[in-house]
């Protein structure tokens, strides 16, 4: 069951969390409370439903237990520091097909998923992602179909202001040859000219909490300061990403730090999403420093 069902229940909890770390501890105690109630499991729906339900049960009683929290507003990018990369090498392959996975984890959609309610994104995700019907979803939250539809056209409705109106859009892009070049080229500039060749005129640089790095002059000025990185390519989110390690004064190592996360349009970088902290490195698979 973990073997064939891992790997969507774990896209299914990063849906809902918008980080990485979080996925995984969802997804650690939805197979907790699976292995707990493993004999009441009738066979009535499939495994993966069934792992789903719990996991979205799971989510809820995290979020219920929470203290409240205000809606958020604005761009998420520039100050939510929750949202996170989801490395491209966690969905390369379906264990059960052998072909390379097609998830809905397009950073605009994650992001925009956030700006809902807990239940109203558990709605969203299991109605307009998974493809439930209303009377399952009515049933999971506990409560009547028309309230059930009514979270989901209000999320709808949240969803739509945030992201490409057609849905065909939310899936991951693929990565390109041009891509990895720009990447490759992305990490070993050091200096202002090299860089902003490599830039839009409007490129936006989000770091949260810190303020957004807006335009081709002062972005590319951010990131030719004289700082000792050592980097490592890869992917997230279907896009190029640059996992990064800095070494401070005094210190032998370079630790982990941030990992950008590269949007490229017409051969050139339009936005770069910097999610800063040891935890996103991890979800790489890498470790916390460098020798």
């Amino acid at each position: 069951m973990y073997e064939q069902h891992h790997r969507a229940l774990h896209v299914h909890c990063y849906h809902l969390a918008g980080n990485v770390a979080d996925a995984d501890d969802l997804v650690q105690e939805t197979y907790l409370r699976a292995w707990r109630s493993r004999d009441s499991f009738e066979g009535r729906s499939s495994v993966r439903t069934w792992l789903h339900r719990i996991a979205t049960n799971v989510f809820l009683d995290h979020r219920k237990a929470a203290a409240a929290r205000t809606a958020p507003a604005g761009d998420l990018f520039e100050w939510n520091t929750q949202l996170g990369p989801y490395p491209d090498a966690l969905l390369d392959e379906d264990p059960l097909t052998g072909r390379a996975a097609d998830e809905l984890v397009e950073l605009a959609l994650i992001a925009a998923l956030q700006h809902l309610p807990p239940r109203q994104r558990a709605a969203f995700v299991l109605r307009d992602i998974h493809g439930w019907t209303p009377t399952e979803i009515a049933r999971l939250l506990g409560a009547a179909v028309p309230a059930a539809n009514s979270l989901v056209q209000r999320a709808r409705q949240t969803v739509r202001r945030h992201v490409p109106a057609d849905p065909g859009h939310w899936r991951r892009p693929r990565l390109t040859a041009q891509d990895v070049r720009i990447l490759h080229r992305y990490a070993t500039a050091t200096d202002v000219a090299t860089l902003r060749e490599l830039l839009a005129e409007d490129v936006r640089l989000t770091m949260p909490p810190d303020p957004p790095v807006l335009g081709i002059d002062a972005t590319a000025e951010f990131l030719a300061r004289p700082l000792d990185w050592r980097t490592v390519t890869s992917a997230a989110n279907g896009r190029p990403a640059m996992v990064c390690y800095l070494r401070r004064p005094g210190m032998d190592r370079h630790e982990a730090l941030v990992v950008d996360v590269l949007r490229i349009a017409d051969g050139l970088i339009v936005e770069i999403n910097a999610f800063v902290g040891a935890h996103h490195v991890a979800a790489f698979n890498l470790p916390p420093s460098l020798t």
